[in-house]
C-alpha cells in the first residue's frame, strides 16, 4: 500500500491486531439483529464501512468467522474482539465502530435489524450511574488497573 496518513486507527483489545483506515468510514449505524447481538455479546452491533483498499492490517492477522452464507466477520483470535463485517462480494467491509481509537469521531445515523432490537434499550441512557473510580474501594482501584492495548499504535 502506498504511502498514506490515516484518517482512523483501531484494534483489538490486547493488541494484537491492529488497523489503519484511509478514508472516512461512510453507513455508520448500528445493528440489532439476533446475529450481530451475538456476535458482539451485546444488545447491538455498531458498524461503518470503508472500500477494502482503504483498510490496511498494521500488526498481526484477522481471524474470519463466516456467519452466514452471505456473510463473514473478522476478529482478534487472542482476545475474541469484534473488528469487521462484510457482505461476501460487496466492495466494502465495516469495523466495528468500538475498535477505533476514537469511536467517539464515527457517529452512528441509522439502525438496521429492528426485528431484534430488546424492547427497553432505549431506555439505557435513563439508568443511574456511577463512574468507575467511584463505584470501586480505593485500595482495589490498583487491582483494576487495565491491561488493554493503549488506544494507539506501539
Amino acid at each position: 500500500m502506498p504511502d498514506r496518513t490515516p484518517i482512523h486507527t483501531g484494534g483489538c483489545q490486547c493488541g494484537a491486531v491492529r488497523y489503519a483506515l484511509y478514508s472516512e468510514p461512510t453507513g455508520a449505524s448500528i445493528c440489532h439483529c439476533r446475529m450481530c447481538q451475538k456476535a458482539f455479546g451485546n444488545y447491538f452491533a455498531p458498524l461503518a464501512g470503508v472500500p477494502p483498499e482503504d483498510l490496511e492490517w498494521t500488526r498481526g492477522t484477522l481471524s474470519i468467522f463466516r456467519s452466514s452464507q452471505a456473510a463473514e466477520r473478522g476478529f482478534c483470535r487472542d482476545c475474541g474482539t469484534p473488528l469487521t463485517y462484510r457482505v461476501l462480494g460487496n466492495d466494502r467491509i465495516s469495523v466495528s465502530l468500538g475498535s477505533l481509537d476514537d469511536p467517539s469521531r464515527v457517529v452512528p445515523s441509522s439502525q438496521y435489524g429492528l426485528e431484534g432490537r430488546i424492547p427497553w434499550v432505549h431506555e439505557l441512557l435513563d439508568l443511574p450511574g456511577v463512574r468507575t473510580e467511584d463505584d470501586i474501594p480505593a485500595d482495589l482501584l490498583p487491582r483494576f488497573a487495565s491491561r488493554q492495548h493503549p488506544d494507539h499504535d506501539t
